[in-house]
């Protein structure tokens, strides 16, 4: 994806534009993303905050519990719940875009599978992308465009 991705929430009083490819892929299997969707994983879209567009209705933020008692902030549609992107570690200036609102969410497939560990063990991941059974380092695996986009974000 190198354009302008478009998406939003189920009953379409929320949309948004990403006005550029996200950084990186994660495709995270921790308890509290299988908790906190109701599935297997969650697949979320790096961006930088300033990068998203908000096309109508600004979605309500939930701040959610977490195993390790870090914050994380879900950005939910108040009309029908769906989960539009996330926060975490109070980080405002990155984004982690749910995939699954993008209108075409074939566009973007995981460039990562993290935590493993706890992954259900009927999922099966696909060869030639990487994996890990908790996080990783971005150093070694992230394109050297996006660590400068992240850099850039976090100041």
């Amino acid at each position: 994806m190198t354009n302008a991705s478009d998406g939003g929430c189920a009953c379409g009083h929320r949309r948004y534009r990403m006005r550029s490819a996200p950084m990186f892929v994660h495709c995270c299997h921790c308890k509290d993303c299988q908790r906190q969707t109701g599935t297997a994983f969650v697949l979320n879209a790096l961006i930088e905050t300033d990068r998203i567009e908000v096309q109508s209705g600004d979605p309500k933020p939930y701040v959610m519990p977490t195993d390790s008692g870090q914050p994380h902030t879900v950005f939910r549609c108040p009309d029908c719940g769906t989960a539009v992107w996330s926060e975490y570690g109070g980080l405002k200036t990155l984004r982690f875009v749910r995939v699954g609102t993008l209108d075409d969410p074939r566009s973007l497939p995981p460039d990562v599978h993290i935590y493993t560990r706890s992954k259900l063990p009927w999922i099966t991941l696909p060869e030639g992308v990487p994996a890990f059974e908790a996080y990783y380092d971005s150093r070694k695996l992230w394109p050297a465009a996006s660590l400068e986009r992240r850099k850039a974000a976090l100041g």
